[in-house]
């Protein structure tokens, strides 16, 4: 059985990172336009825009630099909810499609409480009473304290408790990734080791939605969500965040997934990097903050 194995505790010192400025401007007709040579900044060939519907997608082939310096590979998608503008690091790894691990407790919560599979995120679920590659994992615990552990068993009763039915119906409704949760006997795992997938764009998209509290789910129950994803509060932002790592699949997809409030300003975000190895699971949170940063979506100090 898959395990999506979050290890608490301090991240890893953060490696040294390059440090650049964006020099490009966006049109209001959405649109790329000026991309201005800064002594520090990035050079035009390192940024290219292209236009999908009513959202401008601008590439940023600049901010690889973060990723070669913390030793990952992988993607990362920021999305402005505002003016439909989506920064993006690797396009075509940012459209690949992965299982979503423990980022699947986001719509897992969502879909608990709509169901009254669980009465509110305090209402306490066993683990089950078997060992846990996670010594924190083995108590019974309601989703307020589940979710920021990571608690795979407790999510797991939650998903059973929804069933397979609802299940699928409500994870198709919320147009979540691929929309596959496989059959009755998967109802415990599919988000772990598949077959749902989904991609670090289709992630900004639903969170874009659940940060406006415009899914098709009661209001309440997004706003309870909102509560138990809340990780750091300041004077001028809030960083809602829910980090994932599917360790029994190949590739192993390393996420670290949510949104920032600034103000009326809402920005989603989608970190997916290839795990190859438990330390580098404790640079996901790093690597996505030290880039929200560099695209002053968080200020400097909170990377």
């Amino acid at each position: 059985m898959g395990t999506d194995i979050e290890r608490p505790g301090r991240p890893a010192e953060r490696r040294s990172r390059l440090v650049v400025t964006a020099g490009c401007a966006l049109a209001l007709t959405g649109v790329v336009s000026a991309c201005a040579e800064e002594s520090e900044g990035p050079r035009p060939e390192q940024v290219s825009g292209s236009v999908r519907g009513d959202v401008t997608t601008v590439e940023r082939a600049d901010l690889e630099a973060h990723f070669a310096d913390a030793g990952l590979e992988g993607t990362f998608v920021l999305y402005d909810a505002d003016s439909r503008v989506t920064t993006v690091v690797d396009p075509e790894q940012a459209a690949v499609r992965q299982p979503p691990a423990s980022t699947f407790k986001i719509p897992n919560t969502l879909i608990g409480l709509q169901t009254g599979a669980v009465a509110d995120v305090d209402e306490v679920l066993p683990y089950g009473g078997e060992p846990q590659p996670v010594a924190e994992w083995e108590q019974d615990m309601g989703l307020r304290d589940a979710f920021p552990l990571s608690n795979v068993p407790v999510y797991q009763e939650l998903a059973r408790r929804v069933g397979h039915e609802p299940m699928a119906a409500w994870v198709d409704r919320l147009d979540y990734g691929n929309r596959e949760v496989g059959g009755p006997d998967e109802v415990d795992r599919f988000w772990l080791e598949g077959p749902l997938e989904v991609s670090a764009q289709e992630q900004t998209e639903f969170l874009s939605l659940l940060a406006r509290k415009e899914l098709p789910v009661d209001t309440a129950h997004q706003e309870a969500v909102h509560e138990i994803a809340l990780v750091e509060e300041a004077e001028d932002y809030r960083l809602y965040a829910k980090s994932g790592w599917g360790a029994d699949v190949e590739p192993s997809p390393g996420w670290w997934v949510g949104w920032v409030e600034s103000g009326s300003d809402v920005h989603t975000f989608a970190l997916r990097v290839e795990i190859e190895e438990d330390a580098d699971a404790e640079l996901r949170e790093p690597l996505a903050r030290d880039l929200l940063a560099e695209l002053e979506v968080l200020p400097p100090e909170a990377a």
